[in-house]
C-alpha cells in the first residue's frame, strides 16, 4: 500500500474508531457511507481506440446520469460488459472486439460513482437497478460477462429476469458473498463488534434483507441460464473459498475454471481467460 493511501485508511480508522465511542450508530452509518464509497481511481489515460468509435449511450437513474458505449447496432444478440467496484468499463476494452467479430451487438457502461457517470456512491441495490435500466433500454440482452462486484450485481438481476439456459453468463472473480466484503472491510479498519450489529441493521433497514441475502450462492438457486465461472487461488480480495462453496452445490448449468497466480485485477486481462469468455458468449 503506498503511503497516501495508507494515510488515508489510518485516518478513517482512527475516525470511525473515535466514533464509535460516542455511538455504534454513527460510526455505522459513517462506516457504510465509506464502504459504499470508491475511493480508489482508475489511472487517467486515453480512452482505448475502441471507445472511440462506439455510440454513445446515456440515461437517468435516481439523479444521476449513468454513461455507456455500444458497438455494432443493431444486432439480435446483445452482450453486456458490467465492471467491478473501483472500476470502469473502459478496463474492458479486449474483450470488445472479439464479440464484434462474432456479429454481436456490445454494450458497456460505468457504474454510477465510476468512470463517466455520476454519483458518489453504489451499492447493490442501485447497482441492479441500473442493469435492469440497461435491459429495458436497449435489450433484450442474450449474454453477460461481469468482474468482480458487477459479478454479484449482475446475478441478483438476473434472477429477476424472464430466462432460460440460452442466457449465458461469464462470471470473473464475482464478489461471491456481501458478508465476505463486510468481514474484510471491517477487519482492515478494527472496527468494534458492536459496530458491525449496527451495520447490518442498517443495510437490513434501507433495503429490507439482511447482508446474507446478497449472495450469490443464493441467487444461484434462482439462475437458469449458463454460467461459466473464472476464480483465482490467489485473489486477494474475493475469496475463492466462498466460490467453491457454488461449485460445490453442484448445478448442473455452472462451470467452473480455476487459475493460478492472476490474482484479483489481472484474471480478467488475461488472454487465455478473455479467449474463453468470447468463445463462450
Amino acid at each position: 500500500m503506498k503511503l497516501a493511501q495508507q494515510l488515508v485508511v489510518n485516518y478513517f480508522r482512527a475516525k470511525l474508531n473515535m466514533l464509535a465511542l460516542v455511538s455504534n450508530k454513527l460510526a455505522a452509518r459513517k462506516a457504510f457511507h465509506l464502504f459504499c464509497t470508491p475511493l480508489r481511481k482508475p489511472k487517467k489515460r486515453k480512452a482505448p481506440g475502441v471507445f472511440q468509435r462506439g455510440e454513445e449511450l446515456s440515461f437517468p437513474l435516481d439523479g444521476i446520469t449513468v454513461c455507456g458505449h455500444r458497438w455494432n447496432h443493431p444486432r439480435p444478440h446483445k452482450i453486456l460488459i458490467v465492471h467491478g467496484f473501483e472500476s470502469t468499463a473502459k478496463n474492458f476494452d479486449r474483450y470488445i472486439t472479439p464479440l464484434i467479430r462474432k456479429d454481436y451487438e456490445v454494450l458497456a457502461f460505468d457504474a454510477p460513482a465510476h468512470g463517466s457517470s455520476g454519483g458518489k456512491q453504489i451499492n447493490l441495490p442501485l447497482y441492479v437497478r441500473t442493469l435492469q435500466e440497461i435491459n429495458r433500454l436497449y435489450g433484450p440482452i442474450q449474454g453477460f460477462m461481469a468482474h468482480s462486484l458487477g459479478g454479484l450485481a449482475l446475478m441478483h438481476f438476473i434472477e429477476t429476469l424472464p430466462h432460460d439456459e440460452r442466457t449465458k453468463v461469464a462470471l470473473i472473480a464475482p464478489a461471491t458473498e456481501t458478508t465476505s466484503a463486510i468481514d474484510s472491510f471491517f477487519r482492515f479498519l478494527d472496527l468494534p463488534k458492536g459496530v458491525r450489529t449496527d451495520f447490518d441493521q442498517l443495510i437490513f433497514d434501507i433495503s429490507g434483507y439482511w447482508p446474507s441475502h446478497y449472495s450469490i450462492r443464493r441467487a444461484m438457486q434462482q439462475v437458469q441460464a449458463q454460467v461459466l465461472w473464472f476464480h483465482d487461488e490467489q485473489d486477494e480480495l474475493t475469496p475463492l473459498s466462498d466460490a467453491l462453496k457454488v461449485r460445490d452445490d453442484q448445478h448442473p448449468h455452472l462451470s467452473f475454471v480455476i487459475t493460478q497466480g492472476l490474482g484479483h485485477r489481472a484474471i480478467y486481462r488475461d488472454n487465455k481467460v478473455t479467449k474463453q469468455v468470447v468463445e463462450f458468449l
